[in-house]
Order: C-alpha cells, then sequence, then structure tokens
C-alpha cells in the first residue's frame, strides 16, 4: 500500500482512503451490514488506514456503522475522519451537540480527521457569524480532534477566501480528470501547493460515473493499458498530483475494493503519454454529459418525491451511450411513476443543498421534455 507524509502533521495515512457514503445497501434501503463489513475489513487488512464517514451517510447510519466495524482494530491503526454537517448548526449550542454526537456514534474518544462538511460561501459565513472555529480550535487544544479542515463545493474565489483565512490542517476537495475548471479546480490545488496545506480528494471518479463509460470512450485506456481497469485511470490522474495525500473511493462492491487495492498496492504515477490520453478521453466525456450531477444524493429526499439522482442518471447514460431503448426502461419502466422528473414542484430545496451548484429544476424539464420525445 501506497502510504503518503502530511508534512506539516507527521501523519501518513494511507494513499486510498475508504469514502464511507456508498456502501452496499439492502432492498429496504440500509445498509448491508455484513457486505460493508466485509469490505471494511479487506481494506484495513491490506494497509488502507484513512477512513472517511459523515454525519448524514446512508442517513445517518453510516458512522454508527463504521463505530461498530473499527471497534475490533486497535485504535491507533488507523486515521478517522468525519464531518461537521455545518447546514444543521443554527447556533455554536448545535454544533458542541453534533459532535458530542459524533464521538458518542463513532464510539471515539477523539477524531483525527475532523472537517466542516461541504463549504459555500453561506455556510462559510454561517461558520463565521456563530464562532464555530474558536471552538473548534479548543476541541483541538483539548485532544478530541487532532487535525482540523474543511469540505468545500463552491467556486474559485470562495476557495481562497476560506483557504487563506487560517492555517489549515489539510481540505478535502472535488478533482477529477474532468471537473478541472469547477468548484476548486486546478487553481485550488495550485492555491493549496502554495500554501501548504495537504489535499484529500473526494470524488477522483465522479460518483462512480468514470467508471461506466462507452468503449468508444475508452478505447484509448484499452489501447495503452489492455488489463487496467477504466476507474484505475482516473485514481491515478488524481494521485499523481504530489500534494494529494488520500484519494477517497467510495467504494459499493468488493470487486471496487480489489480493484482499487490493486491500484494502490501496485502505484505508479501517470507517465507523459498516459497524460495525453486522460486528456483525450475527458475532452470526450464532456461532449456527451448533459449535467455534473455525481449521484451524491445531498438533495434527497426531495418533498415531491422525485428521485432526482436517478432522472439525471438516465438523462446522462442516454446522452453517453445512446441507447434509447434503455433509457426508456429505464424511465418509464425502472423509475416509478411518482419518482419521475414531471412530478417537480420546482421548489427549489435541492438546489439550496447541491454541493455542484446544478440547476436543478431546469434541468429536471429538460429530462422530462427529453424523455417524452423517445
Amino acid at each position: 500500500m501506497e502510504y503518503r507524509k502530511f508534512e506539516n502533521l507527521g501523519v501518513s495515512p494511507s494513499l486510498l482512503g475508504f469514502g464511507c457514503m456508498r456502501f452496499p445497501q439492502t432492498a429496504d434501503g440500509n445498509i448491508d451490514e455484513a457486505k460493508a463489513e466485509s469490505m471494511l475489513d479487506r481494506a484495513l487488512k491490506a494497509g488502507v488506514t484513512y477512513i472517511d464517514t459523515a454525519y448524514p451517510y446512508h442517513n445517518g447510519d453510516s458512522e454508527p456503522f463504521v463505530g461498530r466495524v473499527l471497534k475490533k482494530y486497535d485504535r491507533k491503526s488507523f486515521y478517522l475522519a468525519t464531518k461537521l454537517p455545518v447546514w444543521n448548526v443554527k447556533t455554536l449550542d448545535d454544533a458542541k451537540r453534533i459532535f458530542q454526537e459524533q464521538l458518542d456514534r463513532l464510539e471515539v474518544d477523539y477524531v483525527d480527521f475532523y472537517l466542516l462538511h461541504c463549504l459555500d460561501k453561506e455556510k462559510w459565513q454561517n461558520v463565521l457569524d456563530l464562532g464555530i472555529i474558536p471552538y473548534m480550535e479548543e476541541m483541538k487544544k483539548q485532544g478530541k480532534i487532532k487535525f482540523f479542515g474543511f469540505s468545500f463545493h463552491d467556486d474559485f474565489e470562495t476557495f481562497k477566501t476560506i483557504a487563506t483565512y487560517r492555517k489549515w490542517d489539510f481540505c478535502q476537495i472535488q478533482y477529477n480528470y474532468v471537473d478541472t475548471d469547477i468548484q476548486a479546480g486546478d487553481k485550488g490545488y495550485e492555491l493549496t501547493e502554495e500554501l501548504g496545506i495537504p489535499l484529500v480528494i473526494m470524488e477522483p471518479v465522479k460518483g462512480g460515473s468514470l467508471a461506466t463509460l462507452p468503449d468508444a470512450v475508452t478505447e484509448p485506456f484499452k489501447d495503452y493499458k489492455p488489463n487496467a481497469s477504466i476507474s484505475s485511470w482516473a485514481l491515478r490522474w488524481v494521485a499523481s498530483k504530489p500534494n494529494v495525500k488520500v484519494v477517497l473511493s467510495g467504494m459499493t462492491t468488493m470487486e471496487q475494493v480489489e480493484d482499487n487495492l490493486n491500484t494502490f498496492e501496485n502505484f505508479t504515477p501517470l507517465n507523459l503519454k498516459e497524460k495525453e490520453i486522460v486528456a483525450d478521453v475527458a475532452s470526450a466525456i464532456k461532449q456527451r454529459t448533459k449535467n455534473g450531477c455525481t449521484g451524491c444524493a445531498y438533495c434527497m429526499p426531495c418533498p415531491f418525491g422525485v428521485n432526482i439522482p436517478q432522472n439525471f442518471r438516465i438523462w446522462n447514460d442516454l446522452s453517453m451511450y445512446e441507447n434509447k431503448e434503455q433509457a426508456k426502461r429505464a424511465y418509464f419502466n425502472d423509475l416509478a411513476e411518482d419518482a419521475r422528473a414531471d412530478q417537480c414542484q420546482k421548489c427549489g430545496k435541492c438546489e439550496e443543498v447541491c454541493p455542484q451548484a446544478m440547476s436543478i429544476r431546469d434541468d429536471l424539464e429538460r429530462v422530462k421534455e427529453t424523455m417524452e420525445k423517445l
């Protein structure tokens, strides 16, 4: 397993981090605990030491589940990361209550990497107004937090404002070979190098979409490296950046765990030719993609029952693969009638929490129009 040192912190977690937002689920939507525990066990025993969860993941079930699994292991054998859901914090007492609840759910006395979750301009102002940072600094002094950072979803200027506000121990950004000019992007990466802020990367495979691409798009990958998985190219692209210390992967199957372990146990940075291939594939993907939904489901549940991520997946898949019959089956047969795009009442609640800042209401209207024409 590849390990990278956070030079400013003196710790060296595994380059592969286990993201705990996309565990396998049972038919009723709960975590399939037997499968998920096996996956975590396999990763930990193979040398993965960075485990990333958050308060809202799996409708609040991720933290307690992760806590139960990790009780089997020496507390010093792994680094645990979780996050404060800033959008749920209306007073400083809320932050204190939630933080203590997280310690209880995780069954730990301290969190190694603690983040202000999903910061944007509005949430950042809330953090400042409520005095959350001084409280977290006090928790760090008391040893309940080892390292303090933030995760981010907004534009570069907002990222610069937050990144330069104080000396952060680390930060977490969405970064992959397609999302280089949105959110923090390439400019954000360069800024963290200048400021000496180590990076944890989320969405390196863009919610799995960079692992399931049509053959016409991925042909350059297969021609150059026939035995490599499509997702390994995305992981290696971001892990080839020297200031990237942890690459999170939200694994759903044991096969994904094994593939990722293979990538990081035998890690090699991209060479110049491979970088050129990735750039060509990225250009082809951008031409075929309708919107930037990653399937994170922060927009869910919709008050009117619309399955927003699934509508966008069907729409993007139609554009990517051009398979009209498959799209019709997915939309009109597999997707419940009351979960389709035409049920949107345009209340806008989804757009308030979308990390990608998408125009969800407008895009759902476009989904509706597209599907009605098939």
